[in-house]
């Protein structure tokens, strides 16, 4: 396999994007011949959970990831609105580029929950996963644990209850300024 062809899909809600995916990246960049990964932030959340606006995440996606070598932010879920739903995502980017291998990179901690997704099986069939190990994250045949356990859920309630000395640790500089300056995820009702 040459980096000709494989492009890894890296989705998620990204509320907000934090050092843990930006190292997520890199790992793959380091280990495995990509020509490209897409970043590809969730346009509506399929379980109704709240986001900050798309335009806002996309954004943060950029100054956080969008700097790395062959990796670019991808509007895929915009064009095809509605829910974000990941095989719908994966199959349509084989329809649109046919000649890609697509890879589907992922955390440990979102295979030990792939049994409550919507068509695993065809998204394994589709883009075979890169799954890479998270600390805390134990199951059978889980690869070692490289990602630390940081959690966007967790920097929303830092930020709401304004733990600022303590955000920066897991957030990306630009990110952080981009989240003061716009006073994202303050409100409790964000969190």
């Amino acid at each position: 396999m040459t980096a000709d062809d494989v492009t890894g899909v890296f989705g998620g809600s990204f509320n907000p994007p934090h050092l843990a995916h930006v190292l997520a990246l890199s790992i793959v960049l380091a280990r495995l011949d990509v020509a490209r990964i897409l970043v590809v932030p969730a346009y509506k959340h399929p379980f109704a959970k709240a986001l900050v606006p798309y335009e806002d995440r996309v954004k943060m996606c950029e100054a956080a990831m969008g700097w790395l070598p062959r990796v670019e932010v991808s509007r895929v879920e915009e064009e095809l609105g509605g829910e974000s739903r990941t095989l719908r995502t994966i199959e349509h980017l084989r329809k649109q580029h046919p000649d890609w291998n697509l890879r589907f990179i992922m955390g440990a901690d979102l295979m030990a929950e792939s049994s409550k997704w919507h068509g695993f099986d065809r998204i394994i069939e589709l883009a075979p996963p890169i799954v890479l190990g998270r600390v805390g994250v134990k199951y059978e045949g889980a690869p070692p644990a490289i990602l630390p356990a940081i959690s966007s859920t967790e920097i929303r309630v830092m930020i709401a209850a304004g733990r600022w000395n303590e955000i920066e640790h897991f957030l990306p500089r630009e990110v952080l300024a981009f989240i003061r300056a716009k006073k994202l995820y303050e409100a409790p009702s964000r969190v």
